[in-house]
């Protein structure tokens, strides 16, 4: 038993030393700021013998936590630490590997909080790096085929969506010299891709593209070694599936996509990846789901401007709305409209999608009161075309879709 617990401390202090990351899925957030902390620190240390590749390591740490958590915070921290790792660079190589991770964490930055902007200043820096080992082109290669995914699927265009498809590909093809965690992430990047192009345009190509990178992806991810990218490919897999579903009117598929789902909750815990296990259940989540459970999703991603987080505060808010008007309780709508009137009346100190969410909030709750009242709701038009408006400036198809779904249906006279 305790020669178990020493080999085990040998093989993390081994993993510690690798370039390929992936063992941090074997962790907990908690753990993972703890090795964040402990490497920004020893970075720091004049006793450093390799202060670059120290700062770069806690950045790439940091940056792990903010993509479990989303916690600005932590993105914060990656920044400052890439930037430490550029003032110590020697080599021209080392300078492209520190903007690549700084590249990196522009691009987490846009996942986490949307931004247009922050993904062209990437690009820009992406498209200027010149790289002497193929490890580190290779890297700056898929940092610049990932950066032009996300903006070609805010576009939507067939022309930005198939170019897009082609630089994931060549990137993958030189993902051989990189660690497996990335080409992974290069896999996950082209099935998102492949997957909401091919729905668009009902192409059966890229639907099974997207399957095959997606079934590659499951069957060699371990869930004893690799439970957050099996459980990212399930849920991706679950989406898919349920879009394909309401487009055909499957249940069969409907259902599927609902085990595939559920697989993917049962591969790790809420601790160990916060934004994960409420991405699963937003993806989840249907009209018929619990207050109660849409209310701890809400709790795990309350950081200011988090997406993922105006989308759990719009589905509760949705969900308390349409319990209410279920129970014919004006009082109980009274006094959500008045919680998020506070919230808006504070504008100035609001995020931008936070906002965007409140104000479909109030529009769904002046509705169920319109309906159980008899009366005409006021502006409820005005208040989701600029939270639509703010969604796509912010980037995040997923609101607009929320403020979408929320429009009432137009009253045709005969």
């Amino acid at each position: 038993m305790f020669e178990f617990g020493r080999d085990l401390r040998k093989l993390f202090d081994k993993a510690r030393e690798s370039d390929d990351l992936g063992w941090l899925e074997l962790i907990g957030a908690d753990l993972v700021e703890a090795e964040a902390r402990r490497e920004a620190i020893d970075a720091g240390r004049v006793s450093c013998l390799r202060p670059f590749e120290s700062w770069l390591r806690a950045s790439a740490l940091w940056r792990e936590h903010a993509r479990r958590t989303g916690r600005r915070e932590s993105l914060d921290r990656a920044a400052k630490c890439a930037s430490d790792a550029a003032r110590h660079t020697s080599t021209p190589d080392q300078t492209a590997a520190a903007a690549i991770e700084s590249g990196e964490i522009h691009l987490l930055r846009f996942d986490l909080f949307g931004g247009p902007a922050t993904l062209t200043a990437a690009l820009s820096d992406a498209q200027s790096l010149t790289a002497e080992r193929p490890a580190t082109r290779a890297a700056a290669a898929a940092l610049h085929a990932r950066l032009c995914a996300r903006r070609a699927r805010l576009s939507g265009q067939p022309s930005n969506l198939l170019d897009a498809a082609a630089l994931l590909d060549a990137a993958l093809h030189g993902a051989r010299v990189l660690p497996p965690a990335a080409g992974d992430e290069l896999r996950l990047d082209r099935a998102a891709l492949a997957l909401e192009a091919g729905v668009a345009r009902r192409d059966a190509r890229l639907l099974d593209q997207a399957g095959r990178d997606l079934r590659a992806l499951v069957e060699s991810a371990s869930p004893d070694y690799r439970p957050l990218t099996r459980a990212r490919a399930l849920a991706l897999a679950g989406a898919g599936l349920m879009a394909l579903a309401e487009l055909a009117g499957n249940d069969a598929a409907r259902m599927q996509g609902r085990e595939l789902f559920d697989a993917a909750a049962d591969q790790f815990t809420p601790d160990h990846s916060p934004l994960d296990w409420v991405a699963v259940r937003l993806a989840q989540a249907r009209d018929d789901t619990p207050l109660l459970q849409l209310s701890e999703v809400e709790a795990l991603s309350r950081e200011p401007g988090l997406i993922v987080g105006a989308l759990a505060r719009e589905r509760r808010l949705a969900a308390e709305a349409g319990l209410a008007e279920a129970m014919a309780d004006i009082r109980a709508l009274t006094g959500l409209e008045a919680t998020i009137r506070r919230r808006l009346a504070n504008a100035v100190r609001t995020e931008p999608l936070d906002w965007a969410a409140d104000q479909i909030g109030m529009a769904r709750v002046a509705m169920a009161r319109g309906r159980l009242t008899g009366t005409e709701p006021r502006a409820v038009g005005l208040m989701l075309a600029e939270a639509l408006e703010t969604a796509r400036e912010w980037g995040a198809p997923a609101l607009m879709q929320r403020a979408v779904l929320a429009t009432p249906e137009p009253i045709t006279r005969p």
